[in-house]
């Protein structure tokens, strides 16, 4: 019985073998991605081929170089629109710059003229009266602060050559104090007055603070107390 085993494993009619090699899972997995890799890059070269055969990337190419220049051409226009708006902007401000100057200088001219129409009343207001005397021009009087005035006065004399005056002047300021009628003098009383031609005479008076001055009043006395000239300027 054992030799017909045997000889039957022996002969043609044995069964057949079959020898299998066992690789390890990690292999395996390798093999697998680099044959999936190699298959998705043979897919992704036949995509890019037809599209080449197709003529669709030339003209996406094309396109995207159009939109490129396109794009630089409008941002050249933005650049110029941009540097015109800046020189405009500088022009408006030179311009409000100027138009300010001007204005500033208009109103210099202006307080210019008003000041020498004031110096020419004043000056036509110095111009002697006809005829030979003595006269007072030009009294002016202002309030300084609360108590004290300042007076400024010409006092001429008209003619050829006219004699040296000597004499003097005294000044009244009247109006209001505590309701009634009020009159001063400065303390110092007359003061000293000599010209050939003319002379002119400023100074300060004090007197009440709670005096209300309505006018002033300049009188030009000689040397015996005779008034020779008087002039008065309402405040």
């Amino acid at each position: 019985m054992r030799w017909k085993l045997l000889r039957r494993r022996m002969s043609i009619s044995a069964p057949r073998m079959i020898v299998r090699s066992h690789l390890p899972w990690p292999l395996r997995w390798i093999v697998l991605a680099l044959a999936f890799g190699f298959s998705a890059a043979i897919a992704l070269w036949a995509f890019e081929f037809g599209k080449e055969i197709a003529g669709l990337d030339r003209g996406a190419k094309e396109e995207l170089a159009q939109l490129r220049s396109e794009v630089a051409r409008l941002r050249d226009e933005r650049e110029k629109a941009q540097s015109i708006a800046n020189t405009a902007d500088s022009l408006l401000k030179t311009e409000r710059v100027t138009q300010e100057k001007l204005q500033q200088q208009l109103r210099q001219a202006e307080a210019d003229v008003m000041a020498l129409k004031a110096d020419l009343g004043f000056f036509e207001r110095l111009l002697p009266a006809p005829g030979d005397g003595l006269a007072v021009r030009g009294l002016q009087v202002e309030a300084v602060k609360p108590g004290q005035v300042r007076y400024q006065l010409l006092v001429m004399q008209s003619g050829r050559a006219p004699p040296e005056f000597k004499g003097r002047y005294e000044l009244v300021l009247s109006g209001t104090l505590d309701g009634k009628p009020w009159t001063f003098s400065p303390p110092a009383g007359a003061r000293s007055l000599a010209l050939k031609q003319y002379a002119r005479v400023e100074g300060l008076i004090d007197h009440p603070p709670l005096a209300v001055v309505q006018s002033v009043q300049v009188r030009v006395l000689d040397s015996g107390g005779g008034v020779r000239a008087s002039q008065t300027v309402k405040l």
